[in-house]
């Protein structure tokens, strides 16, 4: 399987011209395949490699809830606890949902508010303390965790919270509690360590026909839980094998069991392009997605930022995992996922079958 996903995605990459790109399959604790494909940027000769740094734009929010699960396993806050408890600036429109809200519902995307509210100020490069104070002017759909619309703004209040409980900044409990004890070598916070990396990928947009290089801005590394990190495929593979289980002095059992609970059904993901004819099931837990594909769970997260796209997904039960980071904004990252993991349950379960029939078959 592996030879064959790496010849497709040499293929995909060549025919969409996208300028570079990076893979990583991972199986139990061990990387069976990771590979570089294309240029760091557009009219460059530096290759992409496993340790070349990309912006993983909102797969971010899956290290946000698993640094908040593993802080508030130690006690420092309390799932329920009233975010305006931490952040008393913050309120909407009526009390009685400000009162409502609690720090569970921003990292399970439960708090009631419209999807994606107010991240056209983001993009215009309006700061977060300007933001904030636009929710005073709503109030949210239904009651905070009885519906699902996806923040970025009111997700990143988890960064306050941590901060305060802490008294540490976000960056640094990152750092100390996830990219160093899980071995991830070049992964950060912000955009300062990004540029300062030499092996980053640059961003590339498209325009008249082709992939251009775009400058890397600022605007969601200010939203840090949300959007804010950067990582190799290296780096990401460690991450995923933390989620198969195999750093349980990091991230403990019980930890994982909290971050894939199942919040709130997603049932927009049932119609999402190239993933809908595999997804019979869709919920959001804390910072991942949680998919049915067929008769297989899968957890997911995917991120889009100016200029690159990435995708982070595994099995649990099936203890495979897969990362893919492009250096442009093209949705071939959907269709890499779903042909590999189509592909992927397929063998597993036709190979199942096999064993069953053998043996169903096998005299004494």
């Amino acid at each position: 399987m592996a030879d064959y996903f790496d010849r497709h995605f040499e293929q995909q990459l060549a025919e969409h011209q996208i300028p570079g790109g990076v893979y990583a399959i991972v199986e139990g604790n061990q990387i069976v395949r990771i590979r570089g494909v294309g240029v760091r940027a557009r009219g460059s000769s530096d290759p992409v490699d496993p340790f070349t740094l990309f912006r993983i734009a909102s797969v971010s929010k899956t290290f946000a809830a698993g640094l908040a699960a593993v802080l508030a396993e130690q006690g420092y806050f309390n799932w329920d606890d009233p975010v305006i408890h931490y952040v008393p600036d913050f309120s909407f429109r009526s009390a009685r949902y400000s009162k409502a809200l609690q720090v569970e519902h921003l990292l399970a995307q439960t708090t009631g508010v419209m999807p994606n509210a107010y991240d056209n100020m983001i993009e215009a490069n309006v700061l977060p303390e300007r933001i904030l104070p636009h929710f005073r002017q709503l109030d949210p759909m239904c009651t905070p965790g009885q519906c699902y619309g996806y923040q970025n703004v009111l997700f990143s209040l988890i960064e306050p919270i941590v901060q305060q409980t802490t008294q540490k900044d976000y960056a640094t409990l990152m750092q100390e509690l996830i990219f160093d004890p899980l071995q991830m070598p070049t992964a950060s916070v912000g955009m300062e360590p990004f540029m300062a990396t030499e092996n980053k990928a640059m961003p590339h947009v498209r325009a008249r026909g082709g992939w251009y290089q775009s400058t890397v801005l600022p605007t969601y590394y200010r939203f840090a839980p949300a959007a804010g990190i950067n990582a190799s495929a290296m780096d990401l593979s460690h991450w995923v094998m933390a989620q198969l289980g195999h750093y349980p002095d990091v991230m403990p059992e019980h930890v994982l069991a909290t971050i894939t609970d199942k919040r709130v059904r997603t049932v927009r993901d049932l119609r999402r392009g190239h993933w809908r004819q595999f997804i019979r099931d869709a919920h959001y837990a804390l910072g991942w997605r949680v998919y049915q594909f067929g008769d297989e769970e899968l957890v997911y997260h995917g991120g889009w930022v100016r200029g690159f796209r990435a995708d982070v997904a595994y099995s649990r039960d099936r203890q495979v995992g897969l990362v893919i980071l492009l250096n442009a904004e093209s949705n071939i990252v959907s269709e890499l996922s779903t042909f590999f993991w189509s592909r992927v349950f397929d063998a597993i379960q036709l190979a199942e079958t096999e064993q069953l029939s053998e043996l169903l078959t096998s005299e004494d």
